[in-house]
């Protein structure tokens, strides 16, 4: 992991904008987070944004703070934050407080079984809490969904109008690992998109 993030600092240094984070993800039963929480720390002190998967699984509760401590800039699934799902109110609150934003996942979390149902998803409560939350494939050739397909999911699921969508996609811009001006030109184009349709 150390030779990862020192090729990220490099690369970012280096590519004129191209590289602007890193996404630490894997088996979420075998992870030592204590081993790369220094190098996590580091990447995020050398300016590169990290998304983070945490609370993926249950009873991963004081290896989900400690990475909330780096802080992350996403969260991946974050499946098991909430008390109602698992979770503690620490993690809760510690995520509010600092706004991190939720890629949630919700035919890979189905697949996965760290949810029973769509309606079950964890989504629907951020959504409501009016936190951020961006709607993800996880990957789109192992769960074979498309990111249209997520979005459909969650309209039927949680009877989200079409206004609601523009929302979501819109409000997602505000997530990505990219300068001010960037996210301002893509949410002119989302506009103009929007009027079209």
């Amino acid at each position: 992991m150390g030779e990862v993030v020192k090729l990220a600092e490099d690369y970012k240094l280096s590519s004129d904008g191209l590289l602007l984070g890193l996404d630490l993800s894997g088996n979420p039963f075998t992870t030592n987070v204590k081993e790369i929480l220094p190098l996590l720390s580091k990447a995020r002190n050398s300016g590169l944004k990290l998304a983070l998967h945490l609370a993926e699984i249950k009873d991963r509760s004081e290896e989900s703070l400690m990475l909330l401590q780096v802080p992350p800039d996403r969260i991946g699934h974050g499946t098991f934050i909430h008390p109602s799902s698992g979770g503690n109110k620490e993690m809760e609150d510690l995520v509010t407080r600092l706004k991190i934003p939720l890629e949630c996942c919700l035919t890979s979390n189905l697949i996965g079984r760290t949810v029973k149902s769509y309606s079950d998803h964890h989504f629907k409560y951020w959504l409501d809490k009016n936190h951020p939350v961006v709607l993800c494939t996880d990957d789109k050739g192992v769960f074979s969904t498309t990111l249209s397909e997520e979005y459909k999911i969650a309209a039927e699921t949680f009877n989200l109008s079409r206004d609601d969508i523009w929302g979501l996609t819109t409000d997602s811009l505000d997530c990505i690992f990219a300068d001010d001006s960037t996210k301002s030109q893509l949410k002119a184009m989302w506009q103009s998109w929007k009027r079209e349709c």
